[in-house]
């Protein structure tokens, strides 16, 4: 016999001015379950939940809590009605005390003072549920690893005695070793009858963590059932709405001449003596745990930041490229290295990879603005038209060029990042976990975008924490651990396991 559903939702409909956003959603949670909420990036996935915390108010719809009705006025009502949101991005006092943080709003009193004993002992209670009893209370939030904070804000929806708890995207900045953690506290709140709403990207992930399924697509719901009832292709249909032939396109191409030649890199702190090669219409992936130099090695390659001793060489062909050779002790900038051809997309789109404030067109153009500049004078008309055929080509969903980037989805946001490198006609692109948080559609779009590119003889250096797709995309991978690059392989020489075993090796010699 099946649990009984702990939240109901109901032909929940939300509208921002003209566009609608959730077109008559409705799912069930039931308790002692995980419900997977799958979408592509703008589906009205985060609208739905905030919704359910509390954030926005529904315009038409209802919501059941344990059989009660629930309309929450705000996020500290559906708080402490009995709704946790656990965000992607942390929401924690950092010089707070791991109590303090947990019993933030719902401190315990007397006669006007704080309780510390009985708060501590109920912070210990939370903590021993979490498997965690070993978590000091008195420590500064500041000084955990993004793991244990991650637990913290955990701690603090069981702390309110929440009945629902929803994870958004909780594994985009974990380890692999953290995230099965993670996943063995889920089955802890699961055991004790808590519903969970788990939203993310990884379908491997869904299926490791979740028992059930709901399928948003442009604000509505379009499917739901037993993971073990459907198929991944299943779901991608559902998501798209149509089939999506391929998740890994695969696109021929025939890497070429050695375009860049690092020799002995080394910044201040990392990486450490690193050489490789790279070449034209070459995919190039970049392995390796958080922390093991690989964004480092690329804001080295790209100057944003110093060089302590090595080389990089260029050997560009394509007319007005200038030609570097020898020592980049010196430090380069970036504005040196994008005339020299190179083009990063950040890993971090929100803070730096793109200009949320600015427009769509701005930040696809600001690398490159010659095409539209005569005698100091910029042409809109022309840059819009360029601009627009870009969003056509790699499928931005905007309402024009002129729309603020940090209004767009995930997803598309990534995309104005990478349309910004090809349409600055970068020959080397540096591309910094380009598919991080973005749907499954998306993600297969911008595969096939990189081996288009690497077939018109672009040279592309792919860094990411998902081996599934490093191994399924590059041509050549490399290993990085504690600063070092440990062992470059084609990639149909590893296996997701040999990758892990080098990252993780605390052997310094490189094969």
């Amino acid at each position: 016999m099946s649990a009984p559903p702990i939240l109901i939702m109901s032909g929940i409909t939300k509208s921002f001015g003209a566009t609608q956003a959730l077109r008559g959603v409705s799912l069930e949670v039931p308790a002692g379950r995980v419900l997977a909420l799958i979408g592509q990036n703008g589906a009205g996935k985060s609208t739905l939940m905030k919704v359910l915390s509390g954030a926005h108010a529904p315009d038409t719809g209802t919501m059941l809590l344990n059989g009660q009705a629930f309309t929450p006025g705000g996020p500290n009502d559906a708080r402490l009605a009995g709704v946790g949101m656990i965000y992607q991005e942390l929401n924690l006092a950092p010089d707070l005390s791991v109590e303090d943080n947990i019993m933030l709003g719902q401190e315990h009193r007397q006669l006007g003072l704080l309780n510390r004993t009985t708060q501590r002992a109920k912070v210990r209670k939370v903590l021993e549920l979490l498997g965690h009893p070993d978590l000091e209370p008195g420590t500064p939030v500041r000084q955990l690893p993004i793991a244990q904070q991650q637990l913290v804000e955990i701690a603090r929806a069981l702390a309110s005695d929440c009945k629902v708890i929803i994870f958004d995207e909780p594994t985009s900045s974990l380890t692999r070793s953290d995230v099965e953690h993670l996943f063995a506290v889920i089955r802890r709140l699961k055991a004790a009858g808590l519903g969970i709403v788990y939203i993310s990207h990884f379908l491997e992930e869904i299926r490791q963590v979740s028992d059930c399924y709901t399928v948003l697509r442009d604000g509505q719901s379009v499917g739901s059932g037993e993971l073990l009832d459907t198929t991944d292709t299943d779901i991608v249909r559902l998501m798209v709405g149509r089939d999506v032939s391929e998740l890994f396109p695969s696109v021929k191409r025939t890497p070429g001449e050695i375009v860049l030649r690092v020799v002995g890199l080394s910044g201040e702190s990392s990486p450490i003596d690193v050489s490789l090669e790279l070449r034209r219409g070459q995919i190039f992936g970049i392995a390796g745990l958080i922390g093991a130099g690989r964004t480092e090695l690329l804001r080295c390659l790209f100057g944003l930041e110093a060089v302590a001793s090595g080389e990089v060489v260029l050997r560009l062909a394509a007319p007005g490229r200038m030609l570097e050779h020898g020592s980049s002790r010196n430090r380069v900038s970036p504005r040196h290295r994008i005339a020299n051809g190179f083009g990063l997309v950040s890993e971090d789109r929100k803070t730096e990879g793109l200009a949320q404030s600015r427009s769509i067109a701005d930040n696809m153009t600001y690398s490159r603005m010659a095409p539209y500049s005569r005698l100091g004078w910029l042409n809109l008309k022309r840059r819009r038209f360029a601009v627009a055929d870009w969003m056509r080509r790699l499928q931005v969903k905007a309402a024009s060029p002129e729309q603020s980037v940090g209004e767009l989805s995930g997803g598309n946001q990534q995309k104005v990042a990478i349309a910004r490198v090809l349409h600055q006609d970068a020959e080397i692109l540096l591309l910094d976990e380009p598919t991080r948080g973005i749907d499954v559609a998306t993600k297969a779009e911008i595969y096939r975008l990189m081996g288009a590119q690497a077939a018109a003889g672009k040279a592309i250096i792919f860094v990411s924490s998902y081996l599934t797709e490093l191994l399924a995309v590059c041509d050549r991978v490399a290993v990085m651990s504690r600063g070092r690059l440990k062992e470059i392989r084609a990639a149909g020489d590893w296996t997701e396991e040999s990758v892990m075993s080098v990252a993780v090796s605390v052997n310094d010699t490189v094969a």
